[in-house]
Order: structure tokens, then sequence, then C-alpha cells
């Protein structure tokens, strides 16, 4: 298989099978985890009544990280002191799932940076603009929804909620249809359902974000667009890398946030956009 030109994966355990074999770059047990970190913060912006609280696993490869939210509890500090140092496929094998898709990212990321895609013309670049994390946030969203290709009303699934990106799918002219297992409602007070299948059955398109990789429910989002035919569009931070080996196969447009994310700047920062040719 060559490393340059890899078949396109149908599921992340199959992604990972395929690093592991070498089929997208070196192979793993010769590559180290340099450091691996544990982040956790919280975020209430300006104007809302949700404080988002976030835990982060990071892996350091060479000159990338990789990044991977997890749910509260999931993953202790002292994975730190096991995990950095060790080889990257001992990470992919055995880790817990948010750590295996962390390396996973790390390793994609490492093997072709989203700069490098950019400057081919694979990727296009989007500057978030120095400011309030509420400035930069309303960017973030905005340059998310602008991938949306949609008709006036169309009903937009939403499997994760930021609210911001909830006024962006509006202000793009779609319906929301948000889901989420963390929130009960939107600021403007728009019921969150917790049935995803509800939502990717009703949805004209869906918008999922990158935290569906770690708790595991990527592959069954990707599978139902792909046999719908309706446009995958992922927003990540989480797997931003991983996210992008399924342009093809299912995601149709993706926002790749690579760390450091967006929050943890008042800088600007780049994220990443990509379409697959006539779609999204």
């Amino acid at each position: 298989m060559n490393p340059a030109n890899p078949v396109n994966p149908l599921t992340v355990d199959a992604l990972i099978e395929a690093v592991l074999a070498g089929e997208h770059g070196p192979l793993p047990h010769r590559l180290v985890a340099t450091s691996v970190f544990w982040m956790h913060h919280g975020t209430r912006l300006a104007g809302g009544d949700t404080t988002y609280l976030n835990q982060y696993v990071l892996v350091r490869l060479g000159g990338s990280f990789g990044g991977c939210a997890f749910e509260a509890g999931e993953i202790a500090p002292a994975i730190c002191h096991g995990s950095s140092g060790a080889p990257l496929d001992v990470l992919l094998r055995e880790g817990p799932r948010p750590l295996r898709i962390a390396a996973l990212d790390a390793y994609l990321s490492e093997a072709r940076p989203h700069r490098v895609a950019a400057g081919a013309g694979d990727a296009e670049s989007v500057t978030l603009p120095t400011g309030t994390p509420e400035l930069r946030a309303k960017a973030r969203d905005a340059a998310i929804a602008g991938l949306l290709d949609i008709e006036e009303g169309a009903k937009v699934g939403l499997i994760g909620v930021v609210n911001p990106l909830v006024a962006a799918i509006r202000e793009r002219g779609g319906t929301p249809l948000p889901c989420d297992f963390n929130l009960k409602a939107t600021q403007w007070g728009d019921p969150v359902t917790t049935d995803m299948h509800e939502v990717l059955e009703s949805a004209e398109a869906v918008v999922a974000t990158g935290m569906t990789l770690s708790n595991g429910s990527f592959d069954t989002v990707l599978e139902r667009c792909r046999s719908r035919g309706i446009p995958l569009i992922v927003y990540a931070q989480t797997g931003s890398a991983v996210a992008r080996a399924f342009l093809g196969s299912g995601v149709t447009a993706l926002s790749a946030e690579p760390f450091p994310f967006s929050q943890f700047s008042a800088e600007e920062t780049a994220l990443y956009r990509y379409r697959t040719v006539g779609r999204a």
C-alpha cells in the first residue's frame, strides 16, 4: 500500500489498523509519544447561561499534537506519567479510547500537517481574529456554518451543541436539530434531544463535533449519513486529522482546528476548512 495514497477507511478501527500496518506513513512502533497532557477547563461566554466544562488528553509526536476531548472522570491525570515516552503503537492498541484517538490524531497530523494541506491547495486556512472569547467563538462558528450549502429552512442536525453554532446555522437559513448528552436546552430555549438516531433520520444535513470520535458514535453518524446520501460536516478540535481521513467516505466537509485550540489564545490562530468536490 502506498502511504501517499491510502484507501479511504469506513470505520475508526479500520483506520487505526491501517496506520498500525504502515499504510499512512511510518510504522508506529518506531515512533515515540514524547509527551502526554491532561487538561481541564471551563468556559461561560458573555450573555450565555451555560458553562462548558471540557477535558482533553493531548499527545505530542515530533512537531505535531493530537487532541481528544473526553467525559469528566473518564481519564485521570496520572495517564501522563504512564504514557509519556511510550511507543506510539502501544497507545494506539492499549490506551483508553480518547488516548487512542489523540495518538491517532498526532500520527496523522505529523504525517501531513494541516498547514501543508493548505499550502498544497487541499484546505483553506481561515484566520480567527485577535480578541475576546465571544468574538473568536463567533468567527469560528461562522467559518463552520460557512461549509453548509443548504436551502432555506433545511433541517440541520447538530450532534454536539455550542450556542454560537446554533445561531450561525440559523443565520444561513437552516433549522437546527440540536442533540447533546450534556445540555437540556440551547441559549434560546430550544430543546436539546439526547436521541442521536432521531436526528440522523430527519436531518437534511448533519454537523457533528469531533467529540463523536471520543465517545464512539462517529462510525454511526458516518454510516447513516453515507447511507442516506446527506452531507456530513465535522467540526473538530478533537481528532481533526482523524476526521480528515474520512473525507470522501462519508465526511463531505471539515473544519479542522489543531492544537492550540482557539479558546487557549487571544491572538490570531488558524483553522482549516476542507471540502469534497461538489458536496457541502
